[in-house]
């Protein structure tokens, strides 16, 4: 009798032994499964392209003030490559403006770096000038074209003052703090003639096909 009684403790120590071992495992193998589930979530979701809304047949936009019609404010800015540029400078010829979030936004340079791959598409649906705008110091704007390998006009709006005027502020991912992804074509007379503010809820789209931009573009410009 005394060696039966010995052995119980043992064995009701050796049988909650299992059952914890048992619980830990079940638990090891639940988080490891929710683990695996968020990584195959995270990769359908980034697939290394800038957006996912870049591979629909069409991309909405809102349509901000001042609109076509309107004339364009014009403006002066610190320019990556030194000096001011001023709106009014273009006069007379079709200048695309592309505001953009900037700094922290790389399907906003690969924007720009498809933009200026495009240029002779560009000039084809009558585009002259494109000018970019972001706010943030000129030099750290001028070291991201640099490293990028961009040369289109990167203009700096750092007190967003232009971007508050145009109103582009209004439709991003980062309340009014920062420009959205606008782009805001002005006519040789100075009259906006078409305007896409692609940036906005709920899409929050920073990269558009060129392609589809200017399908947008020439379909809806006012002097069609």
């Amino acid at each position: 009798m005394a060696s039966r009684e010995n052995r119980r403790p043992g064995t009701r120590l050796q049988s909650r032994a299992r059952s914890t071992g048992l619980r830990r495992a079940t638990m090891v193998v639940g988080i490891m499964a929710v683990a695996a589930a968020i990584l195959v979530a995270m990769d359908s979701t980034w697939n290394g392209t800038p957006t996912a809304v870049e591979d629909t047949a069409s991309v909405s936009y809102a349509v901000g003030a001042p609109g076509p019609g309107a004339e364009a404010p014009d403006f002066s800015l610190a320019s990556t490559a030194g000096g001011t540029v001023n709106l009014s400078d273009y006069r007379g010829e079709s200048v695309l403006l592309f505001f953009h979030e900037g700094i922290g936004c790389q399907p906003c340079w690969d924007q720009i770096r498809d933009l200026e791959a495009a240029q002779t598409e560009l000039q084809s649906a009558g585009v002259d000038q494109l000018l970019t705008i972001t706010s943030g110091p000129v030099d750290l704007i001028a070291q991201k074209m640099a490293d990028d390998k961009l040369t289109a006009v990167a203009l700096a709006d750092t007190r967003l003052d232009v971007s508050l005027t145009y109103q582009t502020n209004k439709y991003g991912m980062m309340g009014e703090s920062r420009n959205g992804h606008s782009f805001i074509l002005v006519g040789p007379t100075g009259e906006i003639e078409w305007r896409a503010d692609y940036g906005g809820p709920p899409n929050f789209t920073m990269y558009v096909p060129v392609d589809e931009i200017l399908t947008q573009m020439q379909a809806l410009r006012t002097d069609a």
